[in-house]
């Protein structure tokens, strides 16, 4: 029996290599060296996150402005400069009329020290104010009928702006409907501060739901306006279009924008793709459309990226965002006369055949990858403005059309109804197109709501 822990005479021992401390010692230093070399890169990539997750919303808020990160130590000084800097002086033009004079005579004696006082000149100041009053008329309507067909028929006077009598014997006139239609549709008030307005403005009592009916019936009046206008864009050899977010009764929608040279359209609808942009254009529609191309879109790669990747993952946008400034640079020189038309064609080839070798590279970083995506998906529109001189290079006008309803959804919300989302669209492209024009909106909404019968407002091209 042989003793425990001793090996057998058969079994050959085996071979211990022992490690020196000196190697043990260097492991551990290794060790602990990528331990505080993982916990550093763990910290920097929560930082690189929070500081992304702050710029993706800064870039969504719409109220960036109001929200400027944190003040100057030291501002400068509000308001105009003093002395020489001061600028060009200005103060109110005289009125053209007065419609009432007032005679200010001198007080008997001195404020100041109670003696005799003479007078030595006339000065005159002139005050431009509002009249806070609400005109109520009574339209007596003589009501008779025809002798030969036996029909009802009853007299109407041009101030009138309908034939109700009995339950809706009570209107608003044409002036106040008008000025509550650019107020809402227009300048973005809620229907609550519009009717605030009204009042305090004018003294003029109204419910919101008395205004939200008031401005269905006018926006009923301008459908054939409306209409004409739609008209009108899928004529229009160019539109730019761009779509924002929508509620109606609490569900997202989508209000789409069509903007022409002569003509603004809205329209909500439920969704944001090819469908929509038919229902605006029309399936035959043969001119161009949709110009949010490289100019819109390219500031925000290069922005984001600028902070957070390193400095080869930024040369491809930089490079995108020099060859789109080189395009603009061109398009300039040919409106200039600088550029010959051959020129110009020749010089848009070669920026053509540069973007094509860049896209050719394969990206490593995931953003640039998008990006190169997005430059192939859009290749054949990207220059389409030195293609065919006169197009705009971005959707800049779509976005301007639109801000307005972004400024009323962010105060008001949206739409209950679709009704009430129909007369948003209609009023809301009667009034933007006639700012376009420079065409008095509030005489025309007056007229329109005084019309005895529909009529189409000279807004609509070949109608004035």
């Amino acid at each position: 029996m042989k003793p425990i822990g001793q090996p057998a005479a058969d079994r050959q021992p085996e071979s211990i290599e022992l490690v020196p401390k000196r190697d043990l010692d260097r492991a551990q230093q290794e060790i602990d060296r990528l331990r505080k070399e993982n916990e550093r890169l763990q910290q920097e990539a929560e930082r690189l996150r929070r500081e992304l997750e702050a710029a993706l919303r800064a870039s969504k808020r719409q109220a960036a402005p109001h929200s400027r990160g944190n003040p100057k130590a030291n501002p400068q000084r509000p308001g105009r400069k003093p002395g020489r800097r001061y600028g060009r002086q200005a103060c109110r033009p005289i009125p053209v009329r007065v419609d009432e004079r007032i005679a200010v005579p001198l007080p008997e004696r001195c404020p100041h020290c109670g003696g005799g006082v003479e007078q030595e000149s006339c000065e005159t100041q002139y005050q431009e104010e509002i009249v806070r009053r609400t005109i109520v008329r009574r339209f007596d309507i003589d009501v008779g009928r025809c002798q030969h067909c036996q029909r009802r028929v009853q007299g109407r006077h041009r101030l009138q702006t309908s034939d109700a009598v009995g339950v809706g014997s009570v209107q608003l006139g044409p002036e106040a409907l008008t000025l509550a239609a650019i107020l809402n549709k227009q300048m973005g008030l809620s229907l609550g501060h519009t009717r605030q307005v009204l009042f305090y403005g004018f003294g003029l009592e109204v419910s919101r739901g008395g205004l939200y009916r008031a401005l269905a019936r006018m926006a009923v009046r301008a459908e054939p306006t409306y209409n004409g206008l739609v008209e009108a864009a899928r004529q229009a050899p160019v539109n730019g279009m761009d779509e924002t977010g929508w509620k109606v009764g609490g569900r997202l929608q989508w209000l789409h924008v069509a903007v022409s040279g002569q003509v603004t359209v809205y329209a909500i609808l439920p969704g944001r793709g090819y469908e929509q942009a038919v229902v605006i254009l029309g399936a035959e529609y043969e001119g161009f459309s949709d110009s949010r191309r490289l100019g819109a879109l390219l500031p925000i790669p290069v922005c984001v990226s600028s902070e957070l990747f390193s400095p080869s993952a930024l040369a491809f946008p930089r490079a995108v965002e020099d060859l789109l400034q080189t395009s603009l640079q061109l398009r300039d020189r040919y409106e200039r006369g600088e550029v010959t038309a051959h020129g110009l064609s020749i010089a848009t080839g070669k920026l053509e055949a540069k973007l094509d070798r860049m896209l050719e590279t394969r990206r490593r970083n995931p953003a640039n990858r998008r990006l190169a995506r997005h430059l192939e998906h859009e290749l054949l529109w990207l220059f389409t403005f030195l293609h065919c001189p006169g197009l705009d290079a971005t959707n800049n006008a779509a976005e301007r059309a639109i801000r307005g309803m972004v400024i009323a959804r962010k105060v008001w919300g949206g739409n209950r109804t679709w009704e009430g989302a129909r007369t948003q669209q209609i009023l809301a492209s009667m009034l933007r197109t006639c700012w376009q024009q420079g065409k008095d909106a509030f005489r025309r909404g007056v007229r329109l709501l005084r019309a005895p019968r529909s009529v189409i407002l000279d807004i609509v091209p070949g109608t004035g």
